[in-house]
């Protein structure tokens, strides 16, 4: 089966507290963007979900650090489920979908295998990983511990069938979409997990940055 991966890369860098959007930012000396679509050049198809007003600045990027990887563009929408529906209007019919978030630059090409690995019909599959810290409910003054024997942070890549996942997107939006499982579930589609790996980080903050340029 073909394989099409979504990669959303809609950030701003407002909590970067950069004027450039932290997928463009350099990590060893070409964006980060470019690095994360690395990890998918052998996938049949790679969509880039981009906001319209930053699609001839990642043009001029392609040029500039000669990125030869084979890939399509898609304006992004007002929410992630708006962009991700954008994107999955572009698929490959019949193919095994993977969206991902493009700020997830070390993605490992082993967590991307065994997703697919383990993907089967009228499941959605994510990597996830186990909750180190306390956890504590707040309610107003008042506060409760939360046990964190069986509470996840769930990553991306999340891998789907992609007429499954498609229309999933179909249904009108809510609040409670932090995710494309949720969105699955919502559906009916029922989820499946995987261990993760915690090299998997996500950009949020110039720290994230540092961190993420001393583990490659």
């Amino acid at each position: 089966m073909k394989k099409t991966a979504i990669i959303l890369a809609g950030g701003e860098g407002r909590r970067m507290k950069s004027e450039i959007p932290k997928q463009f930012l350099l990590l060893k000396k070409k964006p980060v963007l470019i690095h994360t679509l690395e990890k998918f050049s052998e996938f049949d198809k790679i969509i880039v979900v981009l906001p319209k007003s930053q699609i001839k600045y990642w043009e001029t990027l392609c040029l500039k650090y000669k990125c030869s990887i084979n890939h399509s563009m898609v304006k992004g929408g007002e929410t992630r489920f708006d962009s991700v529906k954008n994107g999955l209007h572009n698929i490959i019919e019949n193919s095994i979908v993977m969206i991902h978030d493009g700020v997830r630059p070390l993605v490992s090409k082993k967590t991307i295998n065994t997703l697919i690995e383990n993907l089967s019909v009228g499941y959605g599959i994510v990597p996830v990983i186990s909750i180190k810290d306390s956890i504590r409910k707040i309610e107003g003054t008042l506060s409760t511990s939360i046990n964190r024997k069986n509470m996840f942070k769930v990553l991306t890549p999340q891998c789907f069938l992609g007429n499954e996942i498609k229309n999933a997107y179909s249904q009108k939006f809510s609040e409670s979409f932090t995710d494309d499982a949720c969105v699955f579930e919502k559906n009916g589609g029922k989820i499946k997990t995987i261990i993760g790996e915690r090299i998997n980080m996500k950009i949020t903050i110039k720290e994230d940055l540092e961190i993420i340029k001393s583990l490659m």
